[in-house]
């Protein structure tokens, strides 16, 4: 149904290396672990005190009491297997167990253009939703910057009604990735993203990334709102023989620091909207970095577990990068790449 499109990348900015990436995360993810690193390096042998303090610090980090007893359950069972007896070696395992239970959210989004061969038609709309705070505008220049270095035209919808702020701090990061936004005064949110499709269309632009206004899931009325623009971008787009209707990819922004209530959002806009991916920001520092385990965990008996499509670790326009479980794990246990 798809194909890959590709472009002369050549003049495009290319991704940190992997080294850079994970001391950055590491260094976002320090919190935890120093909280780690001091537990499995102060050595001693594995018991029931060290299985404690390790629980300890898995709930305080966000990983949730359910996760963390399914983590200290398969950690148990390696400790057993492995016959493992010493603290430093509990770091190894714990690794072992946290990419298996996080490998299966790992998968790159795949920003494909529609092949015309098949009669199918560009662009491929992305949209994007979360709460108020969560960093939707801020990721979508992001995304948009890494679209570009994939070879990929953009263009961006400004939905975002609600706040003239989030309209104009758009604009700046179209202006900073010489990307048009399509935008209004004021006006209905469906109604921009509807007239940014037909532009891209017109255009022969690649990628939609559509902007929509922050709301708590417990606002029913806005929560039936956004449900109206996904109706409006089908519209745009309806499904033909060839290609799925659009948003060909819905991305849900999550704070990383908002801990478990994340799993809340994530049920509420997956019920609302058939979220196909999560954008994990605001891991600069403060945050803990464990609810991705607690996500993950709460996808475990899906057969199609939602993707943690990105992660971002600060403000920079290259501080976005696809999610790699074994990056992460590398960074949050402090291990040697």
């Amino acid at each position: 149904m798809f194909s890959f499109l590709k472009k002369n990348t050549s003049s495009t900015a290319e991704e940190p290396p992997r080294s850079g990436w994970v001391a950055r995360l590491k260094s976002g993810l320090a919190r935890t672990g120093n909280q780690l690193s001091e537990l499995f390096s102060r050595g001693g042998k594995i018991d029931d005190d060290l299985y404690e303090e390790l629980e300890t610090i898995l709930i305080t980090a966000d990983v949730g009491m359910d996760a963390t007893n399914a983590l200290l359950a398969d950690l148990r069972r390696q400790v057993r297997e492995q016959h493992l007896s010493e603290a430093a070696e509990l770091r190894q395992a714990l690794a072992q167990c946290l990419l298996k239970l996080l490998k299966p959210l790992a998968q790159p989004l795949q920003a494909q253009a529609f092949d015309k061969s098949n009669g199918a038609h560009k662009p491929f709309v992305i949209m994007l939703c979360g709460v108020n705070g969560a960093g939707k505008t801020t990721s979508i220049g992001k995304l948009a910057k890494y679209l570009q270095s994939q070879g990929l035209s953009v263009l961006l919808a400004a939905g975002d009604t609600f706040r003239a702020a989030a309209r104009e701090q758009l604009i700046t990061w179209g202006e900073r990735n010489n990307v048009t936004v399509i935008a209004q005064q004021s006006g209905d949110a469906a109604a921009v993203i509807y007239d940014a499709v037909q532009a891209a269309q017109a255009r022969n632009i690649d990628v939609v990334l559509a902007d929509t206004a922050g709301r708590l899931t417990t606002q029913a009325h806005l929560m039936e709102e956004i449900k109206k623009v996904k109706r409006v971008i089908a519209k745009a787009m309806p499904e033909t023989p060839t290609s799925p209707a659009a948003p060909h990819e819905v991305l849900l922004v999550l704070d990383a620091n908002t801990g478990q209530n994340a799993l809340s959002q994530v049920k509420a806009f997956d019920q609302a909207l058939g979220v196909t991916g999560l954008i994990l920001t605001k891991l600069d520092g403060t945050a803990k970095g464990g609810v991705i385990a607690a996500i993950a965990h709460s996808h475990h008996h899906r057969a199609h577990p939602i993707p943690v499509r990105f992660i971002g670790v600060g403000e920079a326009i290259d501080d976005l990068r696809p999610f790699a479980a074994e990056d992460f794990v590398t960074a949050l246990l402090g291990l040697d790449e």
